[in-house]
């Protein structure tokens, strides 16, 4: 996390989060970092489906058809928290950590989004271990994602 956050405060990239399975986990690894106030703006934990709906403003018909844990609602709440936390960069975590299936999908099946430079990245990942591991595996597989973008930005 310090390298991203170095390189976010370095190039002025603003950046939010929406967090679902993960309950806040990448907002507090971030939120620890000194000086990155500059850039962040802020979390949303979206746990609910009422809340992707409500607040996130996700249509209903896109969760009915594709579930929560799904490429599409990670992508939707990538883009909805871009907008509203006006950052330049907002990364989503949607999926299952368990105890058991959901939706039909498995414990472990997890999305990220990352939309920054009007482009929607979205990642799927099968992940094993305990709830904590899949949520901790998730969130530095979005660091990971997130150094990438930003490092081909650069060239």
């Amino acid at each position: 996390m310090e390298e991203l956050a170095q390189l976010l405060i370095e190039q002025g990239i603003s950046i939010s989060s929406v967090e679902s399975f993960t309950v806040g986990g990448f907002a507090n690894m971030i939120g620890s970092i000194s000086g990155i106030s500059a850039v962040y703006r802020g979390s949303l934990v979206s746990y609910q489906t009422c809340i992707k709906r409500d607040v996130l403003k996700i249509d209903e018909k896109i969760i009915d058809q594709f579930g929560v844990v799904s490429n599409e609602v990670a992508g939707f709440m990538a883009i909805q928290g871009q907008k509203m936390f006006a950052s330049d960069l907002c990364i989503s975590f949607t999926g299952n950590a368990g105890p058991s299936a959901m939706e039909g999908k498995p414990v472990g099946l997890i999305y990220i989004a990352i939309a920054y430079a009007q482009k929607i990245h979205t990642f799927c990942f099968e992940l094993s271990g305990s709830r904590e591991e899949i949520k901790k595996q998730a969130i530095l597989l979005g660091i990971e994602k997130i150094l990438n973008i930003l490092k081909k930005n650069e060239e």
